[in-house]
């Protein structure tokens, strides 16, 4: 029987999908642009590689915890179909606890890291943006993961 959905469950989903997808349309429109000025006017757009980059990395990033939430991570099914409904179901918890582990020391060694790049000002090359704040919300993204992770071990099955 499937558990039922939660509406923070669904508001999280949709408000990390829609960051997703206004990010996403930046990139497409900034590339769009950049490739339209260095072909027609031939200026591409300054710093247009670095902002596409950080987009990217927002991107990647704001979508993590909803492929864990989704429970879409690229897995292996190899025993799967050996195991009984109720050993499947412990597999799963335990895929889900190693991730969240995974993941909250990730989130510890990439916070130690942001410490260092913010503290020596590291900033893009062209257009001088700070990484620190991109690189705390990796961490932020990759912890709330781990919490999703968590939420799954202790979650009933859907």
């Amino acid at each position: 029987m499937d558990a039922p959905e939660y509406r923070w469950e669904r508001a999280a989903d949709a408000v990390l999908g829609a960051a997703a997808a206004v990010i996403l349309f930046c990139m497409m429109s900034l590339t769009f642009v950049d490739v339209i000025a260095r072909y027609i006017i031939n200026r591409p757009v300054r710093g247009g590689f670095e902002l596409t980059e950080l987009m990217l990395l927002v991107l990647i990033f704001a979508g993590l915890p909803l492929v864990s939430h989704a429970r879409e991570h690229v897995t292996m099914d190899l025993i799967d179909r050996l195991l009984a409904e109720r050993a499947r179901a412990a597999l799963e918890r335990a895929q889900s606890l190693a991730c969240a582990a995974l993941m909250f020391l990730l989130t510890w060694q990439i916070w130690l890291k942001a410490g260092k790049i913010g503290a020596y000002g590291d900033t893009t090359d062209v257009l001088r943006i700070p990484l620190a704040p991109f690189i705390y919300f990796m961490v932020a993204m990759i912890a709330l993961s781990g919490l999703v992770h968590l939420y799954l071990v202790f979650a009933r099955r859907r």
